[in-house]
Protein backbone atom coordinates (compact mmCIF):
# COMPACT_ATOMS: atom_id res chain seq x y z
CA UNK A 1 0.00 0.00 0.00
CA UNK A 2 1.71 3.35 -0.73
CA UNK A 3 0.55 5.98 1.32
CA UNK A 4 -0.06 9.41 0.31
CA UNK A 5 -1.92 11.31 3.41
CA UNK A 6 1.19 10.96 5.24
CA UNK A 7 -0.20 7.68 7.36
CA UNK A 8 1.27 4.37 7.14
CA UNK A 9 -0.82 1.59 6.16
CA UNK A 10 -0.21 -0.25 9.70
CA UNK A 11 -1.91 3.00 11.02
CA UNK A 12 -4.38 3.14 8.23
CA UNK A 13 -5.70 -0.46 9.12
CA UNK A 14 -5.51 0.26 12.90
CA UNK A 15 -8.04 3.75 12.12
CA UNK A 16 -10.04 1.18 9.45
CA UNK A 17 -10.82 -1.48 11.77
CA UNK A 18 -11.74 0.29 15.19
CA UNK A 19 -15.07 1.13 12.83
CA UNK A 20 -15.72 -1.80 11.69
CA UNK A 21 -19.10 -3.76 13.35
CA UNK A 22 -18.83 -7.38 12.09
CA UNK A 23 -20.77 -10.54 11.61
CA UNK A 24 -20.29 -13.84 11.79
CA UNK A 25 -22.58 -17.36 11.62
CA UNK A 26 -23.10 -19.71 14.75
CA UNK A 27 -23.87 -19.82 18.44
CA UNK A 28 -20.39 -19.54 19.46
CA UNK A 29 -18.03 -16.78 17.92
CA UNK A 30 -15.87 -18.41 14.74
CA UNK A 31 -11.91 -18.64 14.78
CA UNK A 32 -11.91 -16.06 12.16
CA UNK A 33 -14.15 -13.34 13.79
CA UNK A 34 -11.75 -14.25 17.32
CA UNK A 35 -8.77 -13.80 15.31
CA UNK A 36 -10.30 -9.84 13.93
CA UNK A 37 -10.63 -8.87 17.16
CA UNK A 38 -7.82 -9.69 18.22
CA UNK A 39 -5.95 -7.92 15.50
CA UNK A 40 -7.62 -4.96 15.60
CA UNK A 41 -10.04 -5.21 13.22
CA UNK A 42 -13.47 -4.76 14.44
CA UNK A 43 -15.19 -2.81 16.95
CA UNK A 44 -17.66 -5.10 17.68
CA UNK A 45 -19.84 -7.24 16.33
CA UNK A 46 -23.74 -7.39 15.27
CA UNK A 47 -25.60 -10.28 16.79
CA UNK A 48 -28.50 -11.24 14.41
CA UNK A 49 -31.38 -13.66 15.68
CA UNK A 50 -31.24 -16.32 12.36
CA UNK A 51 -27.03 -16.47 12.61
CA UNK A 52 -26.64 -15.92 16.60
CA UNK A 53 -29.48 -16.46 18.84
CA UNK A 54 -29.74 -19.17 20.86
CA UNK A 55 -31.20 -19.14 24.64
CA UNK A 56 -30.11 -16.04 26.98
CA UNK A 57 -26.97 -18.11 28.46
CA UNK A 58 -25.65 -18.91 24.59
CA UNK A 59 -25.93 -15.07 23.89
CA UNK A 60 -24.03 -14.34 27.20
CA UNK A 61 -21.34 -17.16 26.48
CA UNK A 62 -21.01 -15.64 23.14
CA UNK A 63 -20.48 -12.19 24.28
CA UNK A 64 -17.87 -12.87 26.68
CA UNK A 65 -16.34 -15.00 24.50
CA UNK A 66 -15.81 -12.40 21.69
CA UNK A 67 -14.99 -9.45 25.22
CA UNK A 68 -12.54 -12.02 26.14
CA UNK A 69 -10.64 -11.66 22.41
CA UNK A 70 -9.66 -7.77 22.90
CA UNK A 71 -5.95 -6.89 22.81
CA UNK A 72 -5.19 -6.14 26.41
CA UNK A 73 -6.11 -3.00 27.16
CA UNK A 74 -8.74 -2.16 25.00
CA UNK A 75 -12.47 -1.03 25.95
CA UNK A 76 -15.47 -3.25 25.85
CA UNK A 77 -16.72 -4.06 21.94
CA UNK A 78 -19.93 -3.17 20.46
CA UNK A 79 -21.84 -5.69 20.89
CA UNK A 80 -25.23 -4.63 19.27
CA UNK A 81 -28.57 -6.67 18.90
CA UNK A 82 -31.82 -5.50 17.46
CA UNK A 83 -33.97 -5.98 20.45
CA UNK A 84 -36.53 -3.47 19.78
CA UNK A 85 -39.36 -5.75 20.95
CA UNK A 86 -42.65 -6.70 19.48
CA UNK A 87 -42.24 -7.15 15.25
CA UNK A 88 -38.28 -6.99 15.86
CA UNK A 89 -36.91 -9.30 18.70
CA UNK A 90 -33.41 -10.38 18.70
CA UNK A 91 -33.94 -12.37 21.50
CA UNK A 92 -36.81 -14.72 21.72
CA UNK A 93 -36.79 -17.92 23.89
CA UNK A 94 -36.48 -17.16 27.02
CA UNK A 95 -36.49 -13.15 27.48
CA UNK A 96 -39.44 -11.24 28.04
CA UNK A 97 -42.16 -10.75 25.05
CA UNK A 98 -42.53 -7.50 24.67
CA UNK A 99 -44.98 -5.56 22.54
CA UNK A 100 -43.75 -3.79 19.96
CA UNK A 101 -43.41 0.60 19.78
CA UNK A 102 -46.73 0.88 18.55
CA UNK A 103 -48.19 -0.40 21.15
CA UNK A 104 -46.82 1.56 23.37
CA UNK A 105 -47.92 4.58 21.52
CA UNK A 106 -51.01 3.52 21.90
CA UNK A 107 -51.22 3.74 25.61
CA UNK A 108 -49.34 7.53 24.82
CA UNK A 109 -47.68 6.96 27.99
CA UNK A 110 -43.57 8.23 28.78
CA UNK A 111 -43.88 6.47 31.79
CA UNK A 112 -44.43 2.80 30.23
CA UNK A 113 -41.96 4.03 27.52
CA UNK A 114 -38.97 4.84 29.60
CA UNK A 115 -40.47 1.30 31.74
CA UNK A 116 -39.86 -0.82 28.76
CA UNK A 117 -36.69 0.91 27.49
CA UNK A 118 -35.15 0.39 31.32
CA UNK A 119 -36.56 -3.33 31.21
CA UNK A 120 -35.22 -3.98 27.29
CA UNK A 121 -32.01 -2.58 28.63
CA UNK A 122 -31.43 -4.62 31.68
CA UNK A 123 -32.25 -7.93 29.58
CA UNK A 124 -29.42 -7.03 26.88
CA UNK A 125 -27.12 -5.78 29.42
CA UNK A 126 -27.62 -9.32 31.34
CA UNK A 127 -26.82 -11.08 28.38
CA UNK A 128 -23.65 -9.21 27.51
CA UNK A 129 -24.79 -6.86 24.76
CA UNK A 130 -23.81 -3.30 24.97
CA UNK A 131 -25.67 -1.80 22.47
CA UNK A 132 -29.75 -2.11 21.09
CA UNK A 133 -31.08 -0.86 17.61
CA UNK A 134 -33.35 0.80 19.37
CA UNK A 135 -35.82 3.29 18.73
CA UNK A 136 -37.34 4.10 16.01
CA UNK A 137 -37.90 8.17 15.47
CA UNK A 138 -39.86 7.22 12.28
CA UNK A 139 -43.31 8.74 12.17
CA UNK A 140 -45.80 6.30 10.52
CA UNK A 141 -47.58 6.69 7.60
CA UNK A 142 -49.94 4.55 5.66
CA UNK A 143 -47.09 4.11 3.34
CA UNK A 144 -44.88 2.87 5.20
CA UNK A 145 -47.57 0.56 7.18
CA UNK A 146 -46.42 -2.37 5.87
CA UNK A 147 -42.56 -2.14 5.83
CA UNK A 148 -42.40 -0.44 9.40
CA UNK A 149 -45.65 -2.33 10.57
CA UNK A 150 -45.39 -1.92 14.27
CA UNK A 151 -41.96 -0.71 14.87
CA UNK A 152 -42.28 3.31 14.93
CA UNK A 153 -44.63 4.94 17.83
CA UNK A 154 -47.02 6.23 15.96
CA UNK A 155 -48.42 8.68 13.33
CA UNK A 156 -48.16 12.21 15.50
CA UNK A 157 -44.85 14.09 16.03
CA UNK A 158 -45.56 15.20 19.24
CA UNK A 159 -46.18 11.32 20.52
CA UNK A 160 -43.45 10.00 19.18
CA UNK A 161 -40.84 12.81 20.29
CA UNK A 162 -41.99 12.28 23.54
CA UNK A 163 -42.19 8.40 23.69
CA UNK A 164 -38.50 7.98 21.81
CA UNK A 165 -37.21 10.27 24.35
CA UNK A 166 -38.15 8.42 27.22
CA UNK A 167 -37.57 5.29 25.70
CA UNK A 168 -33.91 6.61 25.08
CA UNK A 169 -33.97 7.90 28.68
CA UNK A 170 -34.94 4.19 30.30
CA UNK A 171 -32.82 2.24 27.77
CA UNK A 172 -29.44 4.25 28.73
CA UNK A 173 -30.35 4.03 32.66
CA UNK A 174 -29.36 0.08 31.93
CA UNK A 175 -26.21 1.19 30.80
CA UNK A 176 -26.36 -0.08 27.27
CA UNK A 177 -26.29 2.67 24.02
CA UNK A 178 -29.15 3.72 22.39
CA UNK A 179 -29.79 4.03 18.58
CA UNK A 180 -32.24 6.28 17.21
CA UNK A 181 -32.99 5.51 13.63
CA UNK A 182 -33.68 6.16 10.83
CA UNK A 183 -32.13 9.84 10.37
CA UNK A 184 -33.54 11.87 8.89
CA UNK A 185 -37.51 10.26 8.71
CA UNK A 186 -37.71 6.54 6.83
CA UNK A 187 -42.03 6.83 7.64
CA UNK A 188 -43.26 8.70 4.51
CA UNK A 189 -41.02 6.46 1.96
CA UNK A 190 -42.89 3.82 0.25
CA UNK A 191 -41.08 0.52 0.00
CA UNK A 192 -38.51 -1.42 1.63
CA UNK A 193 -34.98 0.12 2.06
CA UNK A 194 -33.66 -3.43 2.87
CA UNK A 195 -34.57 -4.10 -1.06
CA UNK A 196 -33.89 -0.29 -2.88
CA UNK A 197 -32.97 3.12 -2.00
CA UNK A 198 -36.07 4.88 -0.93
CA UNK A 199 -37.09 8.65 -1.72
CA UNK A 200 -38.90 10.53 0.10
CA UNK A 201 -40.84 13.40 -1.70
CA UNK A 202 -42.46 15.66 0.67
CA UNK A 203 -41.05 19.68 0.58
CA UNK A 204 -38.64 20.28 3.25
CA UNK A 205 -40.88 22.32 5.51
CA UNK A 206 -43.02 18.91 5.46
CA UNK A 207 -39.82 16.72 6.37
CA UNK A 208 -38.50 19.41 9.00
CA UNK A 209 -42.06 19.58 10.75
CA UNK A 210 -43.15 16.31 10.96
CA UNK A 211 -39.63 13.99 10.73
CA UNK A 212 -37.09 15.81 12.60
CA UNK A 213 -39.04 16.34 15.89
CA UNK A 214 -38.61 13.43 17.21
CA UNK A 215 -34.83 13.05 16.35
CA UNK A 216 -34.48 16.18 18.25
CA UNK A 217 -36.22 15.30 21.23
CA UNK A 218 -34.04 11.81 21.37
CA UNK A 219 -30.18 13.19 20.80
CA UNK A 220 -31.72 16.14 23.79
CA UNK A 221 -32.87 12.79 26.15
CA UNK A 222 -29.02 12.03 25.48
CA UNK A 223 -29.05 9.54 22.44
CA UNK A 224 -25.57 7.56 22.39
CA UNK A 225 -26.14 7.11 18.70
CA UNK A 226 -27.86 7.86 15.33
CA UNK A 227 -28.61 5.19 12.30
CA UNK A 228 -28.96 7.21 9.16
CA UNK A 229 -30.82 5.73 6.73
CA UNK A 230 -30.94 4.42 3.31
CA UNK A 231 -33.08 6.30 2.27
CA UNK A 232 -33.20 10.24 0.16
CA UNK A 233 -34.90 13.22 1.24
CA UNK A 234 -33.67 15.20 -2.03
CA UNK A 235 -35.73 18.64 0.25
CA UNK A 236 -32.93 17.93 2.50
CA UNK A 237 -29.89 17.89 -0.10
CA UNK A 238 -30.41 20.59 -2.72
CA UNK A 239 -33.04 18.00 -4.58
CA UNK A 240 -30.28 15.75 -5.29
CA UNK A 241 -30.74 12.18 -5.13
CA UNK A 242 -28.90 11.08 -2.18
CA UNK A 243 -28.55 8.11 0.25
CA UNK A 244 -28.25 10.10 3.69
CA UNK A 245 -25.73 7.08 4.88
CA UNK A 246 -23.45 8.71 2.84
CA UNK A 247 -24.31 12.08 2.38
CA UNK A 248 -22.25 15.06 4.43
CA UNK A 249 -25.17 17.47 3.74
CA UNK A 250 -27.24 14.72 5.85
CA UNK A 251 -24.52 13.06 8.59
CA UNK A 252 -22.25 16.50 8.97
CA UNK A 253 -24.79 18.91 8.24
CA UNK A 254 -27.90 18.51 9.33
CA UNK A 255 -27.41 15.75 12.11
CA UNK A 256 -23.78 17.18 13.69
CA UNK A 257 -24.09 21.03 12.38
CA UNK A 258 -27.56 21.53 12.80
CA UNK A 259 -28.95 19.22 15.33
CA UNK A 260 -25.73 19.40 17.56
CA UNK A 261 -25.15 15.59 17.72
CA UNK A 262 -22.01 14.41 19.52
CA UNK A 263 -22.53 11.02 19.75
CA UNK A 264 -21.57 7.98 17.16
CA UNK A 265 -22.97 7.91 13.75
CA UNK A 266 -23.76 3.98 12.73
CA UNK A 267 -25.11 3.13 9.29
CA UNK A 268 -27.67 0.75 8.54
CA UNK A 269 -26.88 -2.66 7.16
CA UNK A 270 -24.09 -1.82 4.20
CA UNK A 271 -25.69 -5.15 2.31
CA UNK A 272 -29.09 -3.83 2.36
CA UNK A 273 -30.11 -2.73 -1.40
CA UNK A 274 -30.78 0.77 -0.26
CA UNK A 275 -27.23 1.23 0.46
CA UNK A 276 -26.05 0.83 -2.64
CA UNK A 277 -24.29 -1.16 -5.44
CA UNK A 278 -23.87 -4.91 -3.64
CA UNK A 279 -20.75 -5.38 -6.17
CA UNK A 280 -19.24 -1.86 -4.93
CA UNK A 281 -19.52 -2.44 -1.26
CA UNK A 282 -15.57 -1.20 -1.25
CA UNK A 283 -16.69 2.39 -2.70
CA UNK A 284 -19.73 2.17 -0.65
CA UNK A 285 -17.78 2.18 2.73
CA UNK A 286 -15.62 4.81 1.75
CA UNK A 287 -18.34 6.50 1.12
CA UNK A 288 -20.41 6.61 4.00
CA UNK A 289 -16.91 6.87 6.24
CA UNK A 290 -16.62 10.08 4.41
CA UNK A 291 -19.74 11.54 4.85
CA UNK A 292 -19.31 11.12 8.61
CA UNK A 293 -20.35 7.51 9.87
CA UNK A 294 -18.27 6.25 12.33
CA UNK A 295 -19.35 2.94 12.74
CA UNK A 296 -19.89 0.66 9.46
CA UNK A 297 -22.60 -2.22 9.94
CA UNK A 298 -21.35 -4.88 7.86
CA UNK A 299 -23.23 -8.22 7.14
CA UNK A 300 -21.18 -9.98 5.13
CA UNK A 301 -19.06 -12.82 4.33
CA UNK A 302 -15.76 -13.25 6.08
CA UNK A 303 -13.69 -12.63 3.34
CA UNK A 304 -16.11 -9.46 1.96
CA UNK A 305 -15.53 -8.09 5.27
CA UNK A 306 -11.86 -8.20 5.15
CA UNK A 307 -11.87 -6.57 1.99
CA UNK A 308 -14.32 -3.76 3.01
CA UNK A 309 -11.96 -2.99 6.14
CA UNK A 310 -9.20 -2.92 4.18
CA UNK A 311 -11.24 -0.62 1.30
CA UNK A 312 -11.31 2.01 4.11
CA UNK A 313 -7.74 1.84 5.20
CA UNK A 314 -6.70 2.34 1.65
CA UNK A 315 -8.89 4.94 1.41
CA UNK A 316 -7.76 6.73 4.67
CA UNK A 317 -3.60 5.97 3.47
CA UNK A 318 -3.98 7.88 -0.35
CA UNK A 319 -6.07 10.52 1.33
CA UNK A 320 -9.58 9.44 -0.67
CA UNK A 321 -10.80 9.63 3.39
CA UNK A 322 -9.27 12.63 5.30
CA UNK A 323 -6.74 11.26 7.86
CA UNK A 324 -8.43 14.02 10.27
CA UNK A 325 -12.43 12.90 9.64
CA UNK A 326 -10.80 9.50 10.19
CA UNK A 327 -9.23 10.01 13.09
CA UNK A 328 -11.89 11.84 14.56
CA UNK A 329 -14.38 9.14 13.81
CA UNK A 330 -12.32 6.93 14.88
CA UNK A 331 -12.21 8.55 18.74
CA UNK A 332 -15.72 8.87 18.88
CA UNK A 333 -15.96 5.29 18.46
CA UNK A 334 -13.37 4.69 21.30
CA UNK A 335 -15.25 7.63 23.60
CA UNK A 336 -18.10 4.99 23.27
CA UNK A 337 -16.60 1.93 24.05
CA UNK A 338 -14.92 3.61 26.89
CA UNK A 339 -18.28 5.03 28.21
CA UNK A 340 -19.39 1.06 27.99
CA UNK A 341 -16.68 -0.34 30.42
CA UNK A 342 -18.92 1.22 32.80
CA UNK A 343 -21.74 -1.18 32.01
CA UNK A 344 -23.30 -2.73 35.16
CA UNK A 345 -24.28 -6.09 34.32
CA UNK A 346 -27.26 -7.57 35.82
CA UNK A 347 -27.38 -11.35 36.65
CA UNK A 348 -28.52 -13.69 33.81
CA UNK A 349 -32.41 -14.18 35.90
CA UNK A 350 -32.95 -10.35 34.86
CA UNK A 351 -34.00 -12.02 31.24
CA UNK A 352 -37.91 -12.92 31.66
CA UNK A 353 -38.21 -12.24 34.90
CA UNK A 354 -41.83 -11.72 36.27
CA UNK A 355 -41.44 -8.92 37.10
CA UNK A 356 -40.80 -7.98 33.39
CA UNK A 357 -43.20 -10.46 32.21
CA UNK A 358 -45.87 -8.46 34.62
CA UNK A 359 -44.75 -4.78 33.00
CA UNK A 360 -45.36 -6.11 29.30
CA UNK A 361 -48.83 -7.43 30.17
CA UNK A 362 -49.51 -3.76 31.54
CA UNK A 363 -48.13 -2.37 28.30
CA UNK A 364 -50.25 -4.76 26.56
CA UNK A 365 -53.59 -4.07 28.32
CA UNK A 366 -53.32 -0.79 28.28
CA UNK A 367 -52.57 -0.26 24.39
CA UNK A 368 -55.60 -3.36 22.97
CA UNK A 369 -57.94 -0.66 21.34
CA UNK A 370 -61.35 -0.32 20.07
CA UNK A 371 -61.39 1.11 16.92
CA UNK A 372 -65.17 0.71 16.38
CA UNK A 373 -68.31 -1.24 16.78
CA UNK A 374 -71.00 0.42 15.52
CA UNK A 375 -73.34 -2.19 15.64
CA UNK A 376 -72.63 -3.32 19.25
CA UNK A 377 -70.90 -6.72 18.08
CA UNK A 378 -69.04 -6.69 21.47
CA UNK A 379 -72.08 -6.34 23.25
CA UNK A 380 -73.51 -9.67 23.02
CA UNK A 381 -70.38 -11.70 21.70
CA UNK A 382 -69.47 -14.35 22.28
CA UNK A 383 -72.89 -15.85 22.88
CA UNK A 384 -72.97 -17.78 26.42
CA UNK A 385 -71.86 -21.52 25.57
CA UNK A 386 -71.77 -20.39 21.95
CA UNK A 387 -69.22 -21.37 19.29
CA UNK A 388 -66.11 -18.57 18.43
CA UNK A 389 -64.95 -19.33 14.98
CA UNK A 390 -61.28 -17.46 14.72
CA UNK A 391 -59.49 -16.58 11.30
CA UNK A 392 -56.46 -16.10 11.72
CA UNK A 393 -53.62 -16.44 9.32
CA UNK A 394 -49.88 -18.11 10.07
CA UNK A 395 -47.31 -15.04 11.10
CA UNK A 396 -44.83 -14.42 8.64
CA UNK A 397 -41.73 -11.85 8.05
CA UNK A 398 -43.29 -9.26 5.79
CA UNK A 399 -39.48 -8.12 5.80
CA UNK A 400 -36.04 -8.32 6.79
CA UNK A 401 -36.42 -6.59 9.99
CA UNK A 402 -38.94 -8.86 11.04
CA UNK A 403 -39.48 -11.68 13.44
CA UNK A 404 -43.15 -12.55 13.57
CA UNK A 405 -42.33 -16.04 12.06
CA UNK A 406 -41.05 -17.35 14.51
CA UNK A 407 -44.06 -17.01 16.83
CA UNK A 408 -46.90 -18.88 17.27
CA UNK A 409 -50.24 -16.85 17.19
CA UNK A 410 -51.53 -17.61 20.53
CA UNK A 411 -55.10 -16.08 20.76
CA UNK A 412 -57.27 -19.58 20.29
CA UNK A 413 -55.15 -20.84 23.27
CA UNK A 414 -56.65 -17.84 25.52
CA UNK A 415 -59.68 -17.82 24.37
CA UNK A 416 -59.98 -21.35 25.86
CA UNK A 417 -57.94 -21.47 28.89
CA UNK A 418 -60.84 -18.73 29.76
CA UNK A 419 -63.57 -21.11 28.80
CA UNK A 420 -64.54 -20.44 25.62
CA UNK A 421 -64.97 -23.23 22.99
CA UNK A 422 -63.19 -21.98 19.62
CA UNK A 423 -62.66 -23.58 16.36
CA UNK A 424 -59.30 -22.00 14.80
CA UNK A 425 -59.33 -22.08 11.13
CA UNK A 426 -56.07 -21.18 9.46
CA UNK A 427 -56.26 -18.11 6.79
CA UNK A 428 -53.80 -18.14 3.85
CA UNK A 429 -51.85 -14.54 3.92
CA UNK A 430 -53.74 -13.55 1.04
CA UNK A 431 -56.63 -16.42 0.34
CA UNK A 432 -58.14 -16.24 -3.41
CA UNK A 433 -61.56 -16.03 -3.72
CA UNK A 434 -62.39 -19.69 -4.07
CA UNK A 435 -61.07 -19.79 -0.61
CA UNK A 436 -62.20 -16.54 1.04
CA UNK A 437 -65.95 -18.33 -0.40
CA UNK A 438 -65.25 -21.80 1.62
CA UNK A 439 -63.71 -19.93 4.76
CA UNK A 440 -66.97 -17.71 4.60
CA UNK A 441 -69.00 -20.97 4.45
CA UNK A 442 -67.24 -22.69 7.11
CA UNK A 443 -67.66 -20.26 9.65
CA UNK A 444 -71.54 -19.92 8.70
CA UNK A 445 -72.72 -21.61 11.92
CA UNK A 446 -70.37 -19.97 14.62
CA UNK A 447 -71.88 -18.14 17.31
CA UNK A 448 -69.36 -15.46 17.03
CA UNK A 449 -66.22 -14.91 14.59
CA UNK A 450 -62.86 -13.63 15.33
CA UNK A 451 -61.76 -12.44 11.71
CA UNK A 452 -57.38 -11.58 12.35
CA UNK A 453 -55.95 -9.56 9.88
CA UNK A 454 -52.24 -9.59 9.25
CA UNK A 455 -51.63 -6.22 6.99
CA UNK A 456 -54.98 -6.33 4.88
CA UNK A 457 -53.66 -3.32 3.65
CA UNK A 458 -51.51 -5.22 1.48
CA UNK A 459 -52.95 -8.32 0.74
CA UNK A 460 -56.16 -7.90 -1.09
CA UNK A 461 -57.36 -11.04 -0.18
CA UNK A 462 -57.97 -10.92 3.85
CA UNK A 463 -59.64 -7.55 2.85
CA UNK A 464 -61.99 -9.88 0.79
CA UNK A 465 -62.69 -11.98 3.35
CA UNK A 466 -64.13 -9.31 5.64
CA UNK A 467 -65.98 -7.97 3.30
CA UNK A 468 -67.54 -12.20 2.52
CA UNK A 469 -68.17 -11.59 6.47
CA UNK A 470 -69.78 -7.96 6.40
CA UNK A 471 -73.29 -9.18 7.07
CA UNK A 472 -72.92 -10.98 10.35
CA UNK A 473 -74.03 -9.18 13.41
CA UNK A 474 -71.41 -11.11 15.25
CA UNK A 475 -67.98 -10.57 13.52
CA UNK A 476 -64.88 -8.77 15.40
CA UNK A 477 -62.00 -8.23 12.62
CA UNK A 478 -58.28 -7.96 14.68
CA UNK A 479 -56.02 -6.12 13.04
CA UNK A 480 -52.89 -8.11 14.35
CA UNK A 481 -50.61 -5.64 13.10
CA UNK A 482 -51.13 -2.57 11.25
CA UNK A 483 -54.03 -0.50 12.36
CA UNK A 484 -54.67 0.84 8.52
CA UNK A 485 -56.18 -2.63 8.20
CA UNK A 486 -59.40 -1.26 9.63
CA UNK A 487 -59.35 1.34 6.30
CA UNK A 488 -60.24 -1.77 3.96
CA UNK A 489 -62.66 -3.63 6.48
CA UNK A 490 -66.02 -2.74 6.27
CA UNK A 491 -68.08 -0.35 8.75
CA UNK A 492 -70.71 -3.36 9.82
CA UNK A 493 -67.60 -5.08 11.59
CA UNK A 494 -65.86 -4.10 15.39
CA UNK A 495 -62.74 -3.27 14.60
CA UNK A 496 -60.00 -3.86 17.34
CA UNK A 497 -55.95 -3.26 17.12
CA UNK A 498 -53.13 -4.92 19.02
CA UNK A 499 -50.44 -3.35 17.23
CA UNK A 500 -48.44 -7.01 17.40
CA UNK A 501 -49.02 -10.68 18.09
CA UNK A 502 -46.81 -11.26 21.20
CA UNK A 503 -48.15 -13.30 24.08
CA UNK A 504 -49.15 -10.39 26.31
CA UNK A 505 -50.74 -8.89 23.90
CA UNK A 506 -52.59 -12.14 22.89
CA UNK A 507 -53.76 -12.51 26.42
CA UNK A 508 -55.24 -8.71 26.99
CA UNK A 509 -57.11 -9.38 23.88
CA UNK A 510 -58.87 -12.34 25.16
CA UNK A 511 -59.42 -10.17 28.15
CA UNK A 512 -60.79 -7.37 26.37
CA UNK A 513 -62.97 -9.54 24.20
CA UNK A 514 -64.78 -11.04 27.11
CA UNK A 515 -65.15 -7.85 28.63
CA UNK A 516 -62.83 -8.75 31.94
CA UNK A 517 -60.85 -5.47 30.98
CA UNK A 518 -61.20 -2.30 29.32
CA UNK A 519 -60.46 -1.28 25.86
CA UNK A 520 -57.79 0.82 27.01
CA UNK A 521 -55.79 1.97 24.20
CA UNK A 522 -55.92 5.01 21.89
CA UNK A 523 -54.87 4.90 18.14
CA UNK A 524 -51.68 5.83 17.62
CA UNK A 525 -52.47 6.77 13.72
CA UNK A 526 -54.00 8.58 11.58
CA UNK A 527 -56.57 7.08 9.56
CA UNK A 528 -57.10 8.19 5.82
CA UNK A 529 -59.84 10.05 4.38
CA UNK A 530 -63.68 8.33 4.17
CA UNK A 531 -62.00 5.68 7.23
CA UNK A 532 -64.16 5.07 9.65
CA UNK A 533 -64.03 7.05 12.73
CA UNK A 534 -62.30 6.15 15.84
CA UNK A 535 -60.98 6.82 18.78
CA UNK A 536 -57.74 9.47 18.47
CA UNK A 537 -54.25 9.19 20.58
CA UNK A 538 -54.23 10.64 23.79
CA UNK A 539 -50.82 11.72 25.13
CA UNK A 540 -50.46 10.98 28.64
CA UNK A 541 -47.12 12.53 30.15
CA UNK A 542 -45.52 11.69 33.46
Amino acid sequence: MTATSGIGATEATGLAGRRALRTYHGLEPTDRIIGAIRDGLGAGVTLFRADNIGSPADVLAACEALQAARPTGDPPLVIAIDQEGGQLQAVGYGATAWPGDLAIGATGSAELAHAAGAAIGAEAAAMGATLVYAPMCDVLTRASATPLGTRPFGSDPAAVSMLAAAFVEGLQSAGVAGTIKHFPGHGSAVGDSHRALLVVDDPETVVRERDLPPFRAAIAAGALTVMPGHIAVPALTDGRVEVASSSRRIVDELLRGELGFRGVTISDALDMGGAGDPGQLDATVVAAADAGIDLLLLNHDPGTEDAAVDALARGIASGRHAEDRARASADRVLALRERLGSLHRPPLSVVGSAGHRALARRIAEASITLVRDEHGALRSWPTPGGRVALLVPVPADLTPAETSSYLRLGLADALRARGVDVDEYVVPLDPTEAQVAALAAAVADADGVILGTFDAVTFPGQAALARALADRSSVVAVALRSPYDAEVVPASLAVVCTYGIQAPQMEALADALLGRIPFAGHLPVALGPGAPAGPTAAVRRR
